[in-house]
């Protein structure tokens, strides 16, 4: 699992039918302190994320488990939208104030 800030949208006018009626979504790796890490991916949206909200994302065999993802020629699926992250009792980020604490 990663964390990821959703940077933009794919659209496809035409893509796979199994992939019809999904949302395609650019993610940004980032780490705690909310800085890149890696290159941007293009990921499926399980969860109805928007952009510039934190998410969680799985690559691999792992983007193929969710409800909307199963059976489908996926890498990247996002999950889940972060509320909160806490760290050895400090909250390093809330959802509410959107922005990451180090």
């Amino acid at each position: 699992m990663l964390f990821a800030r959703v940077v933009g949208n794919v659209v496809c006018t035409r893509k796979d039918d199994k992939l019809v009626g999904t949302k395609l979504l650019m993610v940004q790796p980032v780490g705690l302190d909310d800085k890149p890490r890696g290159n941007t991916l293009v990921g499926i949206d399980a969860v109805g994320a928007g952009t510039g909200e934190l998410v969680l994302l799985v690559q691999g065999s792992s983007a193929r488990q969710t409800s909307k993802t199963e059976n489908t020629p996926v890498d990247c699926t996002i999950f889940a939208i972060v509320d909160t992250i806490e760290k050895e009792g400090k909250v390093m980020f809330r959802k509410s104030v959107d922005k990451m604490t180090a």
